[in-house]
């Protein structure tokens, strides 16, 4: 696990968006892709460069059930905004948010994934530690499931919606053993409310009851963060 720490925003996505491109550069096809308000500044550094994932296939991490790919706050419709009107790829994969059966459905997902190994995954970290919706508890060889989301969880993402009670209860969310699959990772986390959290990781406490901490056993991540206090790392930028 690699770490490295900037003051700058700027800069942490600038070089957030050289990690996407180099991998694009030396061969990475399939590309495990997260939203949430730490992807909107990435996704819009991507949308101003001249990398083209035309030939690319791109899986998220996750969607809401009971929300339609035209709901505002699905993250089909947050990816369709964010980064695939402007940077299309050759195929675009979410769950699908209002399956019949959103057990079958996280199933075939899961199917499309092992079909389509991915190259580099994009994760960000919940407060709680989740990646993707995989809560505290979720065990580390888990594969993409129904997941009913915590209350914090919810208190988090209610900023997105007119109230607390408009957010779902439930997602279908790539498993901790489906996103660790991939060849390469990076996680970015920025702001104060992912301190704590962030500092469980770097301390390799491999638990289940902090998703993140499963990738400590991971050959291959790289995190980029605005944290600055010793515990977190040393700085690489000013």
């Amino acid at each position: 696990m690699k770490l490295e720490r900037y003051s700058s925003r700027n800069e942490l996505y600038a070089r957030a968006v050289d990690i996407i491109t180099d991998a694009k550069n030396n061969g990475a096809t399939t590309f495990g892709l997260a939203t949430g308000g730490t992807m909107e500044p990435l996704y819009s550094k991507i949308c101003e460069t001249e990398v083209d994932f035309s030939d690319c296939i791109s899986f998220n991490l996750d969607e809401y059930v009971g929300l339609s790919a035209k709901h505002e706050q699905s993250y089909a419709y947050y990816m369709a905004t964010h980064l695939f009107r402007h940077k299309p790829f050759k195929e675009a994969y979410l769950p699908n948010g209002l399956a019949d059966n959103p057990t079958e459905e996280a199933a075939r997902y899961e199917s499309l994934l092992q079909q389509h190994p991915l190259d580099f995954q994009l994760l960000g970290i919940g407060q709680n530690g989740h990646i993707g919706f995989n809560e505290p508890g979720t065990a580390f060889d888990s594969l993409t499931h129904l997941i009913t989301l915590e209350q914090s969880t919810r208190q988090a993402n209610a900023r997105f919606f007119d109230s607390i009670e408009e957010v779902p209860t439930q997602a279908i969310t790539m498993g901790i053993q489906s996103i660790i699959r991939a060849k390469c990772i990076l996680l970015i986390a920025v702001g104060d409310a992912k301190r704590d959290v962030l500092k469980h990781v770097l301390a390799s406490d491999y638990t289940e009851d902090v998703p993140a901490s499963v990738l400590t056993k991971h050959p291959n991540v790289m995190i980029l963060t605005d944290l600055q206090e010793d515990g977190i790392g040393p700085r690489t930028s000013s």
